[in-house]
């Protein structure tokens, strides 16, 4: 197993091209299962996710070709419906695969994904979703098993405890496109990867309107066919690179992203006294000047983002002031505190908050990545740390980000690969 090392303290300048959205690419290729037809996707990253994905649908009967960021699947035998638990067990978006063999084939045996490191994320929503459908829907020996003899519109509201669910959205909305009828999702999640997947739904031939805002509506049709679709520039990697340029006072453009989709980030940034400045589909990152501590509270989108939370609290850590950070979508999301500690971050937690005081500098140390997001913020304090920073566990980091070592390394960072 490789651990990364980061000799940190050197300022990032460069120009860093932004992937395509993991968390937009893994329901998409799930849709592929409503259709026979070929479909391609573009710009998919080279991710342990998405080839995680590629091995769930080869399981389920497609066949899946991949090369230079462009996959093709297409049918092979016939559609099984029953994703296991040795391939759903490991990654927790395997879930959404539940909507369109439930919407293709009438029914659906989904393997639990089982818990998470960054807290309690429950399949009710999902659950209540699909039997507004009208399928029969229960938990048995570890599976989701859901059955129909037809699926009806139906009309939903799939708010939960800490607001709108973006996967069961997901799931609702593709069991719901080969519906009869009407289904009307009302506190829908807005986030722009809901919204993507509706866009290849739609080049499918589905009929969806209101994505990207509370309330989604689609009217079912009978069949989809094949489609061709680009997948949007994933904004939390996008994000985490910002915060690269500024965590070591460098000056980075940011190029492949899209402006609207990192509203909350950016006026966070600029609070705290960034210099961001658009250039057509890029950003340059800078210190307008010294940087100042901020307030930051999670919330579904377009509020501030969940995933960038851990990035943000390295940032934070050596910025002058105090910071003070609410968890509105997983209070438990605090996994990297203990880690960045390690580092010399000032960071007290309580409850769902944590405050930091921001230091002149972190130490390099040995720490440990719990999470995708955890080892970008764990990458990121390596960066402006004095001396020598190894990560264990960045698998984790794989999952998300496509090819960040060499990324970073053309921006002039000191990071390799070592053994264990």
């Amino acid at each position: 197993m490789d651990k990364l090392v980061i000799e940190g303290g050197v300022k990032l300048k460069g120009e860093v091209v932004i992937s395509g959205a993991k968390n937009s690419v893994l329901p998409i290729l799930a849709a592929t299962l409503l259709t026979d037809d070929a479909c391609i996707i573009k710009s998919v990253p080279n991710l342990r996710d998405t080839n995680t994905m590629f091995k769930i649908l080869r399981s389920l009967g497609k066949v899946v070709e991949y090369d230079g960021g462009v996959v093709t699947v297409t049918s092979g035998k016939s559609i099984n419906y029953i994703a296991d638990y040795k391939l759903v067990s490991t990654m927790r978006a395997s879930i959404c695969v539940l909507g369109p063999l439930l919407g293709r084939l009438k029914k659906a045996k989904v393997s639990l994904p089982g818990g998470c490191i960054i807290g309690d994320r429950p399949v009710d929503l999902h659950i209540k979703g699909i039997r507004a459908l009208g399928a029969d829907v229960h938990i048995e020996s570890g599976y989701v098993v859901a059955g129909a003899k037809k699926l009806k519109g139906g009309h939903m509201y799939l708010g939960g405890v800490y607001g709108s669910s973006v996967l069961a959205t997901d799931n609702v909305m593709m069991a719901a496109v080969l519906a009869s009828g009407k289904t009307v999702i009302e506190s829908a999640a807005c986030e722009p990867e809901v919204a993507d997947l509706a866009e290849f739904l739609i080049k499918m031939g589905a009929k969806i309107k209101g994505h990207g805002t509370p309330i989604i509506e689609i009217d079912g049709v009978k069949h989809l066919h094949g489609a061709t679709h680009t997948i949007i520039p994933d904004r939390i990697e996008a994000g985490t690179m910002m915060l690269a340029s500024l965590i070591t006072d460098g000056d980075i453009l940011v190029k492949n992203v899209c402006f609207r989709h990192l509203g909350a980030l950016i006026d966070k940034l600029e609070e705290s006294g960034a210099a961001i400045i658009k250039t057509d589909n890029s950003l340059r990152v800078r210190k307008r000047k010294q940087l100042r501590g901020v307030t930051i509270t999670t919330l579904p989108y377009p509020g501030f983002e969940t995933d960038m939370q851990a990035q943000m609290m390295s940032l934070m850590s050596v910025v002058p002031g105090t910071s003070l950070f609410t968890g509105r979508i997983y209070p438990d999301r605090f996994m990297h505190v203990a880690e960045l500690r390690r580092m010399g971050a000032q960071i007290q937690r309580e409850g769902p908050h944590a405050i930091v005081e921001g230091e002149k500098y972190l130490s390099g140390a040995p720490v440990m990545a719990s999470d995708l997001r955890a080892s970008a913020c764990l990458v990121l304090a390596g960066l402006a740390a004095r001396g020598k920073t190894s990560i264990s566990r960045i698998y984790h980091l794989e999952r998300g980000y496509e090819n960040i070592e060499e990324k970073l390394q053309n921006l002039g960072a000191r990071v390799w690969r070592e053994k264990e």
